[in-house]
């Protein structure tokens, strides 16, 4: 005998997992009207469509960066779909300001520890195979970053295609606003390191390596290559460092500059900068 199944039990179970309306009558009548079977069954479709599209390229998606209220810390997750069709839907975004958030509340230390969070009762890896079921397109979480700081500073560009986070050494008045300005030229003008000390020394011996060639090859004596070189490696600095290089709002002042010019003694302690599918 078959069971009836009701409009209601299928919008009920449509608000419950977002499958679509046919998949969730097709599930209760898989389930003889069984709402959790149901419920099974659509997880199970999830992942057997998730399972088929592994080797799919999910490049699209959402960068979330949050402080946390008391702005000791914060955030960035990078939760990427196939399409940019699907990185705008409403849905999606707010799945990947819910995994922020449960991100921002327990601070795991990895990107499997954040997968292995909950959202309403289910780990955030089973949540995106349903997501992955729901939606037809492969659903993951790429990377998650969190730094501390006596102030940090939140920062989202170009819908949610870039998040920035920027660590300050002191919390006062203007600091805000001011790590707002700093998180936006972080965006813009991607720093390699805060400072000159925050340069790996591979970096350095391979710009200093480069500089000699050029100037060598410009016909300059060997012996004035080093001192030149130096003189390169400190425009390489200010131009790839935060604090040295130049304010983009205000090009009298390079960063550090600017934020002691804000707070007496403010830096910058931590900063990190994601852009979707770099």
């Amino acid at each position: 005998m078959s069971v009836q199944i009701s409009a209601s039990d299928v919008n009920k179970l449509r608000q419950q997992t977002g499958a679509g309306m046919m998949d969730c009558k097709k599930a209760l009548v898989e389930a003889n009207g069984d709402f959790e079977a149901a419920v099974d069954y659509l997880r199970k479709k999830g992942a057997k469509v998730a399972a088929s599209r592994q080797d799919r390229d999910s490049n699209e998606g959402v960068i979330i960066a949050k402080a946390a209220g008391d702005g000791k810390s914060g955030i960035v997750v990078e939760v990427n779909c196939e399409t940019d069709f699907v990185a705008k839907n409403a849905d999606f975004i707010a799945f990947a300001e819910s995994v922020a958030d449960v991100a921002l509340a327990n601070k795991p230390t990895s990107l499997d520890d954040l997968k292995a969070l909950e959202i309403g009762g289910a780990k955030i890896a089973d949540l995106l195979i349903d997501q992955t079921g729901k939606i037809g397109e492969k659903i993951e979480v790429s990377k998650y970053e969190t730094i501390s700081a006596e102030k940090v500073v939140a920062y989202i560009h170009a819908n949610y295609r870039l998040g920035v986070l920027v660590g300050l050494s002191a919390d006062a008045d203007g600091v805000e606003e001011a790590g707002k300005d700093v998180a936006m030229q972080i965006a813009a003008m991607n720093p390699i390191a805060i400072d000159k000390d925050g340069v790996d020394q591979h970096t350095i011996d391979r710009e200093i390596a480069i500089a000699k060639e050029q100037i060598i090859a410009e016909g300059k004596p060997a012996e004035m290559a080093e001192k030149i070189a130096a003189g390169k490696l400190n425009k390489f600095y200010k131009e790839t460092t935060l604090l040295n290089q130049e304010f983009v709002k205000d090009s009298s002042k390079n960063i550090s500059q600017f934020l002691d010019s804000v707070s007496k003694g403010l830096t910058v302690t931590a900063f990190k900068r994601v852009q979707l599918g770099a």
